[in-house]
């Protein structure tokens, strides 16, 4: 990917050198890996009530306490790695917050069984290509839209957690079912470049 470290960026992205990165790098970007998506739907849940720097900056100590996203291993954890996990002060030790995970990991399988895996599941609700939008400016972006409240609607019905359509769509912007950036901001168009 080329680096236009002079181009234009979305303002959210330009407060931290991470945030710069996840912006350049990752934001927006669409993502069909199982692992990959199921660690996003976690953090995002994470970030409830929290900004988003903050899980960020904290990602490295989620991915060694919750055993790299393995969602087949978080399924597995009982009470006592529970308490573990909240003592750990790399990550925001919320009860609530930490047994989402767990819960998640398990409804999670059971969507993979069903559907294959959880991409064929997740990336049906933008009818399997990313919905690309036309924001001037980061004012016009809504905190959800009727996707993410059917997509929010649906996992909670399969018992997900910490999905509701806010945090949905913060999840579809992350993994690039929907280009956000705005139209001026250099990743914009090189996304649109690839239609």
């Amino acid at each position: 990917m080329k680096k236009e470290s002079q181009g234009h960026r979305c303002e959210w992205s330009s407060s931290d050198a991470l945030y710069l990165r996840y912006h350049d790098e990752e934001w927006g970007v669409p993502v069909h890996d199982d692992r990959t998506l199921f660690e996003f739907l976690c953090l995002e849940g994470a970030q409830a009530g929290l900004s988003w720097i903050t899980i960020l900056k904290k990602r490295e100590n989620y991915r060694k306490a919750f055993d790299n996203f393995d969602a087949k291993t978080i399924a597995g954890y009982d009470e006592k790695k529970i308490m573990a996990l909240l003592n750990d002060v790399g990550i925001v030790r919320n009860r609530l917050k930490v047994k989402a995970f767990v819960q998640n990991a398990r409804a999670f399988l059971e969507v993979q069984k069903e559907f294959g895996s959880f991409d064929a599941y997740i990336w049906k609700f933008v009818n399997g290509k990313p919905k690309v939008n036309r924001w001037k400016t980061l004012k016009e972006i809504p905190a959800h839209t009727p996707e993410s409240d059917a997509m929010s609607k649906d996992l909670k019905e399969r018992g997900f957690t910490f999905v509701g359509s806010t945090i949905c769509y913060a999840f579809m912007q992350a993994c690039g079912m929907v280009n956000d950036h705005v139209t001026s901001c250099y990743r914009y168009k090189e996304f649109a470049r690839r239609r």
